[in-house]
C-alpha cells in the first residue's frame, strides 16, 4: 500500500502543486484553466459538499479514485471511467537516436492545443503547460508528438499527454518522448508512473514494453453541479 499514489492529486496539492490550485485542509482543487482535477483527503460525504461550495456552476472535476464505487452527492456523475495506474519499474532506459526531442514552451502552446484537442489524450487546457517538462517532436515546423509531467509529489511525478499526430501514429514517435521523460524523472530523483484508460490496450503494451507494471485499478470520476454535456475528452 502506497498512500500517496492512492490519492495522487491531495497529495500533489499538498507539496509540489500546491502553487497551482487551492482549497482548505479537506478538499483542494487545480485553477480550472490546469486541470479539472480535485483531491480529497478522505472521500466523504461532508467533504464532498465542501468541494461543490467550491467549484463554479458549470465547472467539470475529476476525482482519480481506486474504485467504480463512489457517491459524490451533492454532484452528479457525468461519467465513471475505468483505468489503470502504472508505476515503472523497469531499468533506466537508454536514449534514443533519431528525431530531435524539444523542450516545449509558452511559444508552442497553440500547437499543443491543436494536437491534444486531435489526439485527446485526456484533459489538457491553457495552463496545464505549468506542470512543466513538456517534450515534443516537430517534423516540417509542425509538432507531431508530445508528452510532460503532471502530479508531482516528493518521490513520484506522473507522466501525462502522451499523444501523437494521427498522421504520424505508429512510428515510435510517442515511446521516444516517453522514454525521454522517464529518463528525466528518474534522473530528478522521483519514480516515473501514470494513468491510463482500461480500453486503450494499445497504449498499456506501450507502457509495459518500456517498463511500467500496472499497480492498481483507478476509476476517473467525472461530476459535475449540472448536467450539461461535457468535452469527449472525458469520456
Amino acid at each position: 500500500m502506497n498512500v500517496i499514489l492512492d490519492n495522487p492529486i491531495w497529495f500533489a496539492l499538498n507539496s509540489v502543486n500546491a502553487h497551482l490550485g487551492s482549497g482548505n485542509d479537506n478538499v483542494k482543487l487545480f485553477d480550472a484553466a490546469v486541470a479539472p482535477f480535485a483531491g480529497l483527503s478522505v472521500y466523504a460525504p461532508g467533504n464532498f459538499k465542501q468541494l461543490f461550495d467550491l467549484v463554479s456552476p458549470d465547472q467539470v472535476v475529476v476525482l482519480f479514485y481506486p474504485e467504480a464505487d463512489l457517491d459524490p452527492a451533492p454532484f452528479n456523475v457525468v461519467v465513471k471511467v475505468p483505468g489503470y495506474q502504472m508505476v515503472f519499474e523497469g531499468k533506466e532506459p537508454e536514449a534514443i537516436s533519431g528525431e530531435e526531442l524539444v523542450r516545449l514552451t509558452e511559444k508552442d502552446l497553440e500547437e499543443m492545443l491543436a494536437l491534444t484537442k486531435l489526439a485527446q489524450p485526456g484533459p489538457f487546457a491553457g495552463r496545464t503547460i505549468d506542470f512543466g517538462g513538456y517534450l515534443g517532436i516537430f517534423q516540417d515546423q509542425k509538432l507531431i508528438a508530445m508528452g510532460g509531467q503532471r502530479l508531482q509529489t516528493q518521490g513520484f511525478t506522473e507522466i501525462s499527454a502522451i499523444c501523437t499526430h494521427p498522421d504520424s501514429a505508429g512510428k515510435g514517435f510517442a515511446g521516444k518522448v516517453l522514454n525521454e521523460l522517464v529518463r528525466n524523472i528518474i534522473a530528478s530523483g522521483n519514480v516515473p508512473y501514470l494513468h491510463v484508460r482500461a480500453d486503450n490496450a494499445r497504449a498499456i503494451k506501450l507502457y509495459q514494453y518500456l517498463g511500467f507494471v500496472i499497480r492498481t485499478e483507478m476509476y476517473f470520476h467525472v461530476i459535475k453541479k449540472g448536467i450539461a454535456p461535457i468535452n469527449n475528452s472525458y469520456r
